[in-house]
């Protein structure tokens, strides 16, 4: 095929349209999935680099190719070496560090996916992009729960939290595990006192995608709390002997 250097159409507008256009549907699932799970990256940036691969794939194959001659060599991977460099910086910019814990990555890897789709769109590869959005669907809609359900060993561990009572230590806990994507359910509770001050131990079960032991050294600085321990129970639920796996 031969492109032309004026005009607003050619003889590869057609098929370039439609690239486009399986791009913009094949990212808006993989957008769509992110959005649902309220994510930092959602539908518009899987779309929007889904379509920018794209189009730089296309403007890379067939976007030079009127000035090609003998003396003139072209090499359509460049441009796609640069996106697979250049995709890796918004990526990143998506992934979260704090308080010991990492968050963002899938997001991370779902852009780099959407921009392989964008690719392989450009590059006239519309079954691979297809296939490559099906088994992304498949891993995070449909494997993605199962594995979850896997026993770990943080579901026989609790984290058994004591806090000096009546200055909303509780409430700022649970909001930080909450934060950093954990769920939590009070096993048991108990109270003393130390000096003039009244202590609440509470035995709290944590459940989130990171090790529970990463949520050891923010909680210790949270205000008014004064311990915290990593305990395993020996059976299912927090009220059975307990043995103490950390503190």
């Amino acid at each position: 095929m031969t492109h032309q250097l004026v005009g607003v159409l050619s003889d590869t507008t057609p098929l370039e349209i439609e690239l486009l256009l399986a791009t913009f549907v094949l990212c808006s699932f993989i957008g769509i999935e992110r959005q649902i799970h309220q994510k930092a990256a959602g539908y518009r940036t899987h779309v929007l680099v889904g379509l920018g691969s794209c189009a730089f794939t296309l403007v890379s194959g067939w976007g030079f190719t009127a000035v090609l001659g003998s003396d003139v060599n072209l090499d359509p991977s460049r441009i796609a070496a640069q996106i697979v460099s250049g995709i890796g910086f918004l990526g990143a910019g998506v992934i979260f560090k704090g308080r010991d814990v990492v968050r963002g990555l899938t997001t991370a890897a779902s852009i780099w996916v959407a921009a392989a789709v964008g690719m392989a769109c450009g590059a006239g590869m519309l079954s691979l992009g297809i296939v490559l959005t099906v088994l992304y669907l498949v891993t995070l809609v449909g494997v993605a729960p199962l594995v979850r359900r896997i026993p770990t060993e943080d579901r026989r561990r609790v984290l058994r939290i004591t806090y000096v009572d009546g200055q909303g230590a509780l409430r700022t806990i649970l909001g930080l595990a909450t934060d950093l994507g954990f769920a939590s359910s009070i096993q048991r509770s108990s109270r003393s006192t130390s000096g003039e001050r009244s202590l609440i131990s509470m035995d709290i079960r944590f459940i989130g995608r990171a090790p529970v032991a990463a949520l050891v050294p923010p909680l210790l600085e949270l205000p008014g709390v004064e311990g915290v321990q990593l305990k395993t129970v020996s059976g299912t639920t927090a009220n059975e002997d307990d043995e103490d796996d950390d503190a």
